[in-house]
C-alpha cells in the first residue's frame, strides 16, 4: 500500500500501548481511524489525540471474549462507514504462571481475546478488505510466537496460532492483493510487567532489562513501514532479534537452557492458586 492518506483503518485494543500508537500513526499518516477497545475512558482519550491530527476517529466498546459483539460492531462499521482498507489486531492479555494452575476459563479467556477473536473479525470483515485496492492486515503477534519459554504457555500458544494464520492468510489472498503481515515486537517498554500478579504474595514478574525491550513508538513505526512495503514477519526490538537468531542458529542453545539444572520430580499438585491476567500493551 504507498499510500496510508485517505484510508479508513481500524484498530482493536486501541485505548493504549501498542494500540494506542499505531492508530496515532495512522492518523498521521492521514488515514481515518476506528478504534475498539473494553476502555471507554482510555478511547475517548486517543479519540481526542486523533481529532486534533485532523482526520476522521470514531470509537466502539467492544467486548472480544464475546462473539455477538464483534459481529454487531463489524455490522455497524459496515453500515456506517463501507469500506475498510487497513485491518489492525492489535488487542491481547497474558497470563504468567505454571501451566497446570491454570483453569479452563483463564485458557478460554486468553485465547478468546488474543486468537479467536482476530479470526472472527478477519472472516467477518475479508469481503470488504478484498474489495478494496492494496487493502492490508497487520496481526500483532509477538516474538513469543516464534520462540516459547516457561510460564507462558498460553501466551506463546495463541501467538503462535496467529502467526500461523497471518502466514496461511497472506499465502491464500496475496494473488489477490491482499497485504498480511505478522508483526514480531519482543519485549516492550509499557505496564505489562509491573502490572502482571503472580498469584504469588510479594513475588514479581521478571522482566527483562530496558535495554532489552523495544517501544511503542518503534512498533507503530515499523507497522507503518510494513503497511507500505507488505513485509511478511518483522522483527522489532534488540530481543526478538536475539532469540529468533539464536533458535535458527543454534536450535538447542535455548532447550538446554531451559533444561538446565533440571530438578528432581516433585508430587504433582493441582493447586490452581496462581492466578494471573493482564492487557498487553504488545
Amino acid at each position: 500500500m504507498k499510500v496510508i492518506r485517505g484510508r479508513k483503518a481500524l484498530v482493536t485494543g486501541a485505548a493504549s500501548g501498542i494500540g494506542r500508537g499505531i492508530a496515532l500513526a495512522l492518523a498521521q499518516e492521514g488515514a481515518d481511524v476506528f478504534l475498539w477497545d473494553v476502555n471507554e475512558d482510555g478511547l475517548a482519550s486517543v479519540a481526542e489525540e486523533i481529532r486534533a491530527i485532523g482526520v476522521h476517529v470514531d470509537l466502539a466498546r467492544v467486548d472480544l471474549t464475546v462473539p455477538t459483539e464483534i459481529t454487531a460492531a463489524v455490522l455497524s462499521l459496515r453500515e456506517r462507514f463501507g469500506s475498510i482498507d487497513i485491518l489492525v489486531n492489535n488487542a491481547g492479555v497474558a497470563f504468567y504462571g505454571p501451566t497446570h494452575s491454570m483453569t479452563s476459563s483463564q485458557w478460554n479467556w486468553l485465547m478468546g481475546i488474543n486468537l479467536l477473536a482476530p479470526i472472527q473479525i478477519t472472516r467477518e470483515l475479508l469481503p470488504t478488505l478484498l474489495e478494496r485496492p492494496e487493502a492490508h492486515i497487520v496481526n500483532v503477534c509477538s516474538i513469543s510466537g516464534l520462540v516459547a519459554g516457561g510460564r507462558f504457555a498460553a501466551y506463546h500458544t495463541s501467538k503462535f496460532g496467529l502467526i500461523g494464520f497471518s502466514e496461511a492468510l497472506r499465502a491464500e489472498y496475496g494473488r489477490r492483493g491482499l497485504g498480511v503481515t505478522a508483526l514480531c515486537p519482543g519485549p516492550v517498554l509499557t505496564n505489562l510487567y509491573r502490572q502482571c500478579a503472580t498469584g504469588q504474595e510479594g513475588k514479581v514478574v521478571p522482566h527483562p532489562p530496558d535495554w532489552l525491550c523495544t517501544t511503542v513508538d518503534a512498533i507503530a513505526s515499523r507497522a507503518i513501514k510494513a503497511i507500505r512495503k507488505n513485509q511478511r514477519m518483522p522483527l522489532v526490538g534488540p530481543l526478538a532479534h536475539l532469540l529468533w537468531n539464536a533458535k535458527w542458529l543454534a536450535p538447542g542453545l535455548l532447550d538446554f537452557l531451559n533444561h538446565f539444572r533440571r530438578k528432581k520430580p516433585t508430587r504433582f499438585s493441582d493447586d490452581r492458586s496462581t492466578k494471573v491476567e493482564s492487557r498487553r500493551a504488545a
